[in-house]
């Protein structure tokens, strides 16, 4: 799950575009996913569980439409967050991505599915 937040407005982020890609063994990028945050900021279900293998990711949040359609001129094209998934065995990702026009923070719960 992904979950968007707007510091400015201390609000949810509805409408936020994203992009998940997978890193292949030559090292290129390959879209694997895409979608948008619903108006309570959140994204669900972007790949399937026997889609997303190990590996490393790239989720790149699309900030500065986001941030034009509020009325703002944003600092980041796009925010960025790249981590490496199942490397100690299947796990369950949430990743949340707090925003404003000048800055983005970011956090991950990451749970053991099996326990």
């Amino acid at each position: 799950m992904v979950k968007v937040l707007d510091a400015v407005k201390g609000m949810p982020a509805g409408s936020v575009a994203l992009k998940v890609s997978q890193k292949d063994a030559n090292g290129e990028w390959t879209q694997v996913a895409n979608g948008a945050t619903d108006m309570t900021g959140e994204v669900h279900n972007l790949i399937t569980e026997q889609d997303f293998s190990a590996g490393i990711y790239r989720v790149e949040f699309d900030t500065k439409t986001y941030w034009k359609n509020e009325g703002s001129r944003p600092f980041h094209e796009v925010a960025d967050v790249v981590f490496e998934a199942h490397a100690e065995g299947h796990r369950h990702y949430t990743l949340a991505l707090l925003l404003s026009p000048f800055s983005y923070t970011t956090t991950a719960v990451v749970m053991d599915t099996h326990r």
